[in-house]
């Protein structure tokens, strides 16, 4: 446990889960998409949806997705900024089913190809767990890069990722397993201690019943 876990993030508030979770989330999500945003549509739940516009809730988010931290002094002018920068961000309300009371649905598209759908939670003191991607199950907290399978659940999936990893000296921090049904659709989350190479990443895309691979950096710059 370090000190921030104690007395919060160093942030501009006013509220560690409604100002620097939800700036956290939107940068997570920005970081999952790979490329600058150009659309979001953010559905609000909860905490979130009745609270977020006395907390700033709405602008914290469209910070992350400009790719602020939760102290830039300009999270409360992103929209302006945002809008100003061609970003398109609609709003709305989250129907999601005993979730999380300060959870938001950010569904993202990029500047070149891409698109997203992410769950995220703030779960207080400015950590989030991302829940959801593209409706599967996720969960994890956005703290080590992370790279995220889904893929046809039959034999030699695991051993195929992890034998990667090994050769390519990435240790792993925590790994989860999801899986709809036996053989249907299958989610790896790996939260690892290093980054992971982006020719192993492109060599996991074609790998035979890998379906997608999403990766997660916390420290790479989107430009």
């Amino acid at each position: 446990m370090s000190i921030f876990d104690i007395i919060g993030p160093v942030m501009v508030g006013p509220s560690s889960s409604h100002t620097a979770g939800a700036v956290k989330l939107g940068l997570v999500s920005r970081q999952l998409l790979g490329e600058p945003v150009t659309e979001a549509e953010i559905l609000l739940y909860g905490s979130f949806l009745n609270t977020g516009n006395g907390h700033g809730t709405k602008q914290a988010i469209a910070a992350g997705l400009l790719g602020m931290k939760e102290d830039d002094r300009r999270i409360p002018d992103s929209l302006a900024i945002a809008e100003n920068a061609g970003m398109k961000i609609t709003f709305g309300e989250a129907h999601l089913r005993s979730a999380h009371p300060n959870t938001a649905v950010l569904k993202l598209k990029g500047a070149v190809c891409r698109a997203l759908e992410i769950q995220g939670e703030s779960i207080g003191g400015g950590r989030i767990n991302i829940h959801k991607i593209d409706g599967l199950e996720a969960n994890f907290s956005g703290e080590y890069p992370t790279l995220i399978v889904h893929n046809v659940d039959q034999p030699g999936h695991i051993a195929e990722v992890t034998s990667m990893l090994s050769h390519k000296s990435v240790n792993v921090a925590e790994m989860q397993l999801y899986r709809e049904s036996r053989g249907g659709d299958a989610v790896m989350v790996i939260e690892c201690d290093e980054e992971i190479p982006q020719e192993a990443l492109k060599w996991l895309e074609h790998l035979e019943g890998v379906l997608k691979v999403t990766y997660y950096s916390p420290w790479k710059e989107i430009v």
